[in-house]
């Protein structure tokens, strides 16, 4: 595998409260996805990129009690703030581990492997698939969701929300990583090795009124801001962080738009039984 990428998003209070602000807006997606993939009582799931436990927390719901998560990531803030909500919430069946993602491997295997929004950080996404198709079991399921943020947009158009999905596109290529991914995923575990691969994603419209659209968008825009600054794909003035949630939801009642965030694609597939 090639070298492992920085994390471009950080973890500071700011990106914390940005990344519980997101899963609060993706957390009805992504538990069609877990149950419409296959997680089911009693399995022992591997969780990449836990972060904040986010999807472990929602993975521990529909494992129950008989069931075990383990939940890994990189960061060492992040894992501390998941460990912290896990004792709160009473839940003795996770256990989070910092570790890459894309070595990581357990004594036993597990019934199920899951990831959201990591492949798109990782250039080298089909090795890891791969690398985690093997740590299932025989029959054992993949199962990754992430963002096609080619479906980003308002209706009618905006043009700052044009305008914000040109910067994010620039600014997560430059950090080689890929916004697009939820588009593949199917051809990615394919390649990988899975078999029975089934796809589809999950749109969300949010009306003129709705704050999640603009608080998603502005909240992304802040945590990518020093490398578009820095890259010149906007100046600092043209970002204007204090006040583009406000703009963005002006923008979107001025024209009675409805907001797209991108599209939660899942996709999932099994270890074949037999070699």
């Amino acid at each position: 595998m090639t070298e492992r990428p920085p994390y471009v998003l950080g973890s500071d209070e700011a990106e914390v409260a940005r990344l519980d602000a997101q899963a609060a807006m993706l957390a009805p997606a992504t538990r069609q996805l877990l149950a419409a993939g296959g997680i089911e009582p009693g399995m022992r799931v591997l969780d990449l990129g836990t972060g904040l436990g986010h999807v472990a927390f929602d993975i521990a719901e529909l494992v129950g009690q008989r069931g075990a998560i383990v939940g890994i990531d990189q960061s060492t803030r992040l894992l501390d703030i998941a460990e912290q909500r896990r004792l709160a919430a009473g839940l003795e069946n996770i256990t989070f581990a910092e570790a890459d993602v894309r070595t990581f491997r357990d004594a036993a295997p597990f019934d199920a492997v899951v990831g959201r929004l990591i492949l798109l950080h990782l250039p080298d996404a089909g090795e890891v698939l791969a690398h985690h198709l093997s740590a299932v079991r025989p029959g054992g399921l993949l199962l990754a969701i992430d963002f096609d943020g080619g479906s980003m947009r308002a209706e009618p158009p905006v043009q700052l929300v044009t305008t914000i999905h040109d910067w994010l596109e620039q600014a997560f290529q430059l950090a080689r990583a890929n916004p697009m991914i939820g588009a593949r995923l199917a051809v990615l575990l394919r390649r990988a090795g899975a078999v029975d691969v089934t796809s589809f994603g999950i749109q969300s419209y949010l009306g003129p009124d709705d704050p999640k659209g603009p608080l998603w968008a502005a909240g992304i825009v802040g945590s990518l801001a020093p490398r578009m600054i820095g890259a010149g794909i906007a100046a600092e003035a043209d970002l204007d962080l204090d006040t583009l949630q406000q703009q963005v939801a002006q923008a979107l009642a001025a024209n009675d738009a409805v907001f797209l965030p991108p599209t939660l694609v899942g996709a999932w597939g099994r270890r074949p039984s037999r070699p």
